[in-house]
């Protein structure tokens, strides 16, 4: 059966309803719809008319236009809603007390990616975190994590490495949806609780990926059009810590990783086929191609580089596959290979890449050219493993 999202849910239960008395405000984006495709704005002010009061945007904007790291939007006036539109990725990343004045009801509708370097999940946490002092109830309308919610992948981060794109000690891979992880939020890192409550979807399994829900794909994030981009984002977020292209600038952003000083079928044939012959990693394939980013980093130049395919979903394991390929990419480059400057999030110290990957030693992994069985050791799994299990709600 297609998958119901919370919104969904809340749209056809009129007890539901019922029990959100006061005024209700949003956090959205441009993925936030319904079954029929009407944006989630709209239904609200069918729901809750003079009731619904305040707008809220995510890192992109509430129109998901702007481009990615420390490009910030500014809060305006919805010229169709006639109210205000907060950018909680502005001069704050936190909502101030004027934001949330006259709030009753924050309902946050965000369809997220699975994946921790992926900040909407922290908006979320930081809300949760500010309205624990308040008398404001936050309403989680649940949504699919499009990787699934059983495969979990990737070190856990360390919080010595904490950021906006990794706020919390889990791993690259979550398997959490979004409800889940403001469940987590309150149960591990919250000082203190707030008034929270998640709206579950129906029908929907823990295996499914995100084209099993039937759910359309709306793009969460400008650089994510295609579904396709999500299953590789796990590994190509890396490349943002290089100054490679990861695609933006291109029709198939976050699906291929390049650079001018790459001849990708020389490249391919005498260097990668061999590493992954002897990773043992399955369910994708390497494919040499040449692109041209028209923004962003290597703007305007040709690269050669490499596109991933995914071809079993049920055995691929992007967070290997992409440590794999930076791991190739940095010794075939030598010089030319890049790690990128500061500052990355906000973060002037730091590495960009340590940032990204929540360690340092996965970039002295790269550097030294260890062996692919040694990610294993960079897991440790155990103890998220045990508070994921207690949180689920599937």
């Amino acid at each position: 059966m297609k998958v119901k999202t919370g919104l969904d849910v809340l749209i056809n239960d009129k007890e539901i309803q019922k029990t959100f008395k006061g005024n209700v405000a949003l956090l959205c984006h441009n993925a936030s719809i319904d079954s029929t495709y009407t944006h989630t704005a709209l239904k609200f002010k069918e729901l809750f008319g003079e009731r619904f009061v305040k707008l809220f945007g995510p890192q992109h904007g509430f129109s998901t236009d702007a481009q990615d790291n420390m490009i910030e939007t500014d809060h305006f006036i919805h010229p169709y809603f006639k109210m205000p539109v907060y950018s909680l990725y502005s001069e704050t990343r936190i909502p101030t007390d004027e934001m949330l004045e006259g709030i009753d009801h924050l309902f946050v509708d965000l369809q997220d990616v699975g994946c921790r370097m992926y900040t909407y999940i922290y908006t979320l946490t930081l809300l949760l975190e500010k309205c624990s002092s308040k008398d404001i109830q936050i309403v989680v309308l649940d949504r699919p994590n499009p990787l699934n919610g059983i495969d979990i992948e990737g070190n856990v981060l360390d919080l010595e490495f904490e950021s906006f794109i990794g706020r919390h000690a889990i791993p690259v891979r979550h398997a959490m949806t979004i409800g889940e992880v403001a469940l987590m939020h309150q149960k591990l890192w919250a000082k203190d609780k707030a008034n929270l409550k998640v709206i579950k979807m129906l029908h929907w399994d823990r295996n499914m990926y995100y084209e099993d829900t039937k759910l359309p794909w709306l793009l969460p994030s400008p650089n994510l059009a295609r579904i396709e981009s999500s299953y590789t984002f796990p590994a190509t977020v890396l490349f943002e810590g290089t100054i490679l292209s990861e695609g933006r600038g291109t029709t198939q952003s976050l699906e291929i990783v390049g650079h001018p000083k790459v001849e990708p079928f020389s490249f391919y044939e005498k260097h990668l086929l061999d590493a992954v012959k002897k990773s043992k990693l399955e369910g994708f394939k390497f494919r040499p191609i040449t692109f041209l980013p028209t923004f962003q980093k290597q703007a305007n130049k040709v690269c050669g580089g490499i596109q991933i395919h995914v071809t079993d979903k049920s055995t691929y394991k992007p967070w290997r596959v992409g440590q794999l390929l930076m791991r190739e990419l940095y010794h075939y480059l030598g010089e030319d290979f890049q790690w990128k400057k500061p500052p990355y999030e906000y973060n002037y110290t730091q590495q960009p890449i340590d940032i990204i990957n929540g360690t340092d030693k996965l970039r002295h992994w790269v550097e030294n050219n260890d062996h692919v069985e040694m990610l294993d050791t960079f897991e440790n799994l155990n103890d998220y493993k045990l508070h994921f299990n207690e949180i689920k709600i599937y």
